[in-house]
């Protein structure tokens, strides 16, 4: 198996120098958020398709994940064209297995959902598996059409294109795709441009395999959040939320002691031991590692540190140290 991340677009109501897929989400690209949901559900090895600003998105992968390949879209002609600009990493990879399909963009959509589509696709012999989502106000979103309440699909519909009684369709497709290796290299030339935009979109792709038989399918993420992404700064300020309480959240009922969390802002990435309170205004980024019954705050920065069992850092900041066990610096102190 092998995957294929969808990160060309240039984001431009975004209005930002970086290109969309490398924005973050608290304090982590969309970008690795995806790769690493991709690596934890064992997708096999990912291909990341850049476009826009292509040099930096390449540059942050040389550095920051140099096991991942890319192919250059050089024109943005849809998602349709930019999985055809894989096409040579599909054939060496997936082996007549299958190709994951993924949105830079999507930084919810977590290995559990990629792992229980590849499930279902290979137990029901499908060509295309698409992850979708039941949502309560489906707005915006394309329809997924079955054939039947838990049948094969028979359409994915655009919102501007839906009957009535397709408008009140409540599960969405989240533009993730499990193609059957063969499937998707036979189908990707045959879709067409024929559309207002003049672009080649992967969705058509469905549709193809539809008309020619073939069997596609649909699996629902548990999370609904699964489908989100970012067009513009208020959308990215949505998701940085529902990450940050996401977090806190799992940290709570993992134990971590969060009287107040007014100003408090933990990466994913962040580590704790047993015992442990974290105090208003904390900031805590990057593979961070908090030990042992450690008091953190109010008002401590620290980014890529390891902290010992019982430290307390009131107002401290620090990047990149060892903070000793039991330590307990000055407040405003500087870790150097």
């Amino acid at each position: 198996n092998c995957t294929v991340i969808l990160a060309a677009g240039e984001g431009k109501r975004m209005k930002r120098d970086l290109p969309k897929a490398l924005l973050p989400v608290l304090f982590k690209p969309m970008l690795q958020w995806v790769l690493d949901a991709a690596r934890a559900a064992g997708a096999g090895r990912a291909c990341v398709v850049t476009g826009c600003r292509h040099e930096q998105v390449e540059a942050w992968l040389a550095e920051h994940d140099p096991e991942a390949e890319t192919a250059y879209q050089p024109e943005r002609l849809g998602t349709g064209h930019a999985v055809r600009m894989a096409s040579e990493f599909i054939r060496a990879h997936a082996q007549g297995g299958s190709v994951l399909v993924l949105n830079g963009d999507a930084p919810f959509l977590g290995a559990a959902a990629i792992r229980g589509a590849l499930r279902r696709h290979l137990r029901d012999g499908n060509a295309v598996t698409l992850i979708s989502a039941r949502l309560e106000d489906p707005t915006g979103y394309g329809r997924v059409l079955r054939s039947g309440p838990e049948g094969p699909v028979r359409a994915i519909v655009e919102q501007k294109d839906a009957s009535p009684r397709e408008l009140a369709v409540r599960e969405v497709n989240s533009g993730a795709y499990w193609f059957r290796q063969e499937d998707l290299l036979q189908i990707l030339p045959e879709i067409g441009n024929d559309n207002a935009q003049g672009e080649y979109y992967l969705t058509d792709a469905v549709q193809l395999l539809i008309r020619k038989g073939r069997r596609a399918g649909a699996c629902p993420a548990e999370n609904p959040d699964a489908v989100l992404g970012a067009n513009d700064c208020a959308q990215l300020h949505r998701l940085n939320a529902l990450a940050r309480d996401a977090v806190l959240g799992a940290l709570m009922r993992g134990g971590v002691d969060i009287p107040c969390a007014e100003g408090v802002v933990i990466g994913p990435d962040v580590t704790f031991g047993r015992d442990c309170c974290v105090l208003p205004g904390t900031i805590l980024r990057g593979h961070t590692s908090v030990g042992q019954g450690c008091v953190l705050g109010p008002g401590t920065v620290l980014d890529g540190c390891e902290v010992g069992d019982g430290a307390r850092l009131d107002a401290v900041r620090g990047a990149g140290v060892r903070v000793a066990p039991g330590a307990r610096p000055a407040p405003f102190t500087v870790l150097r």
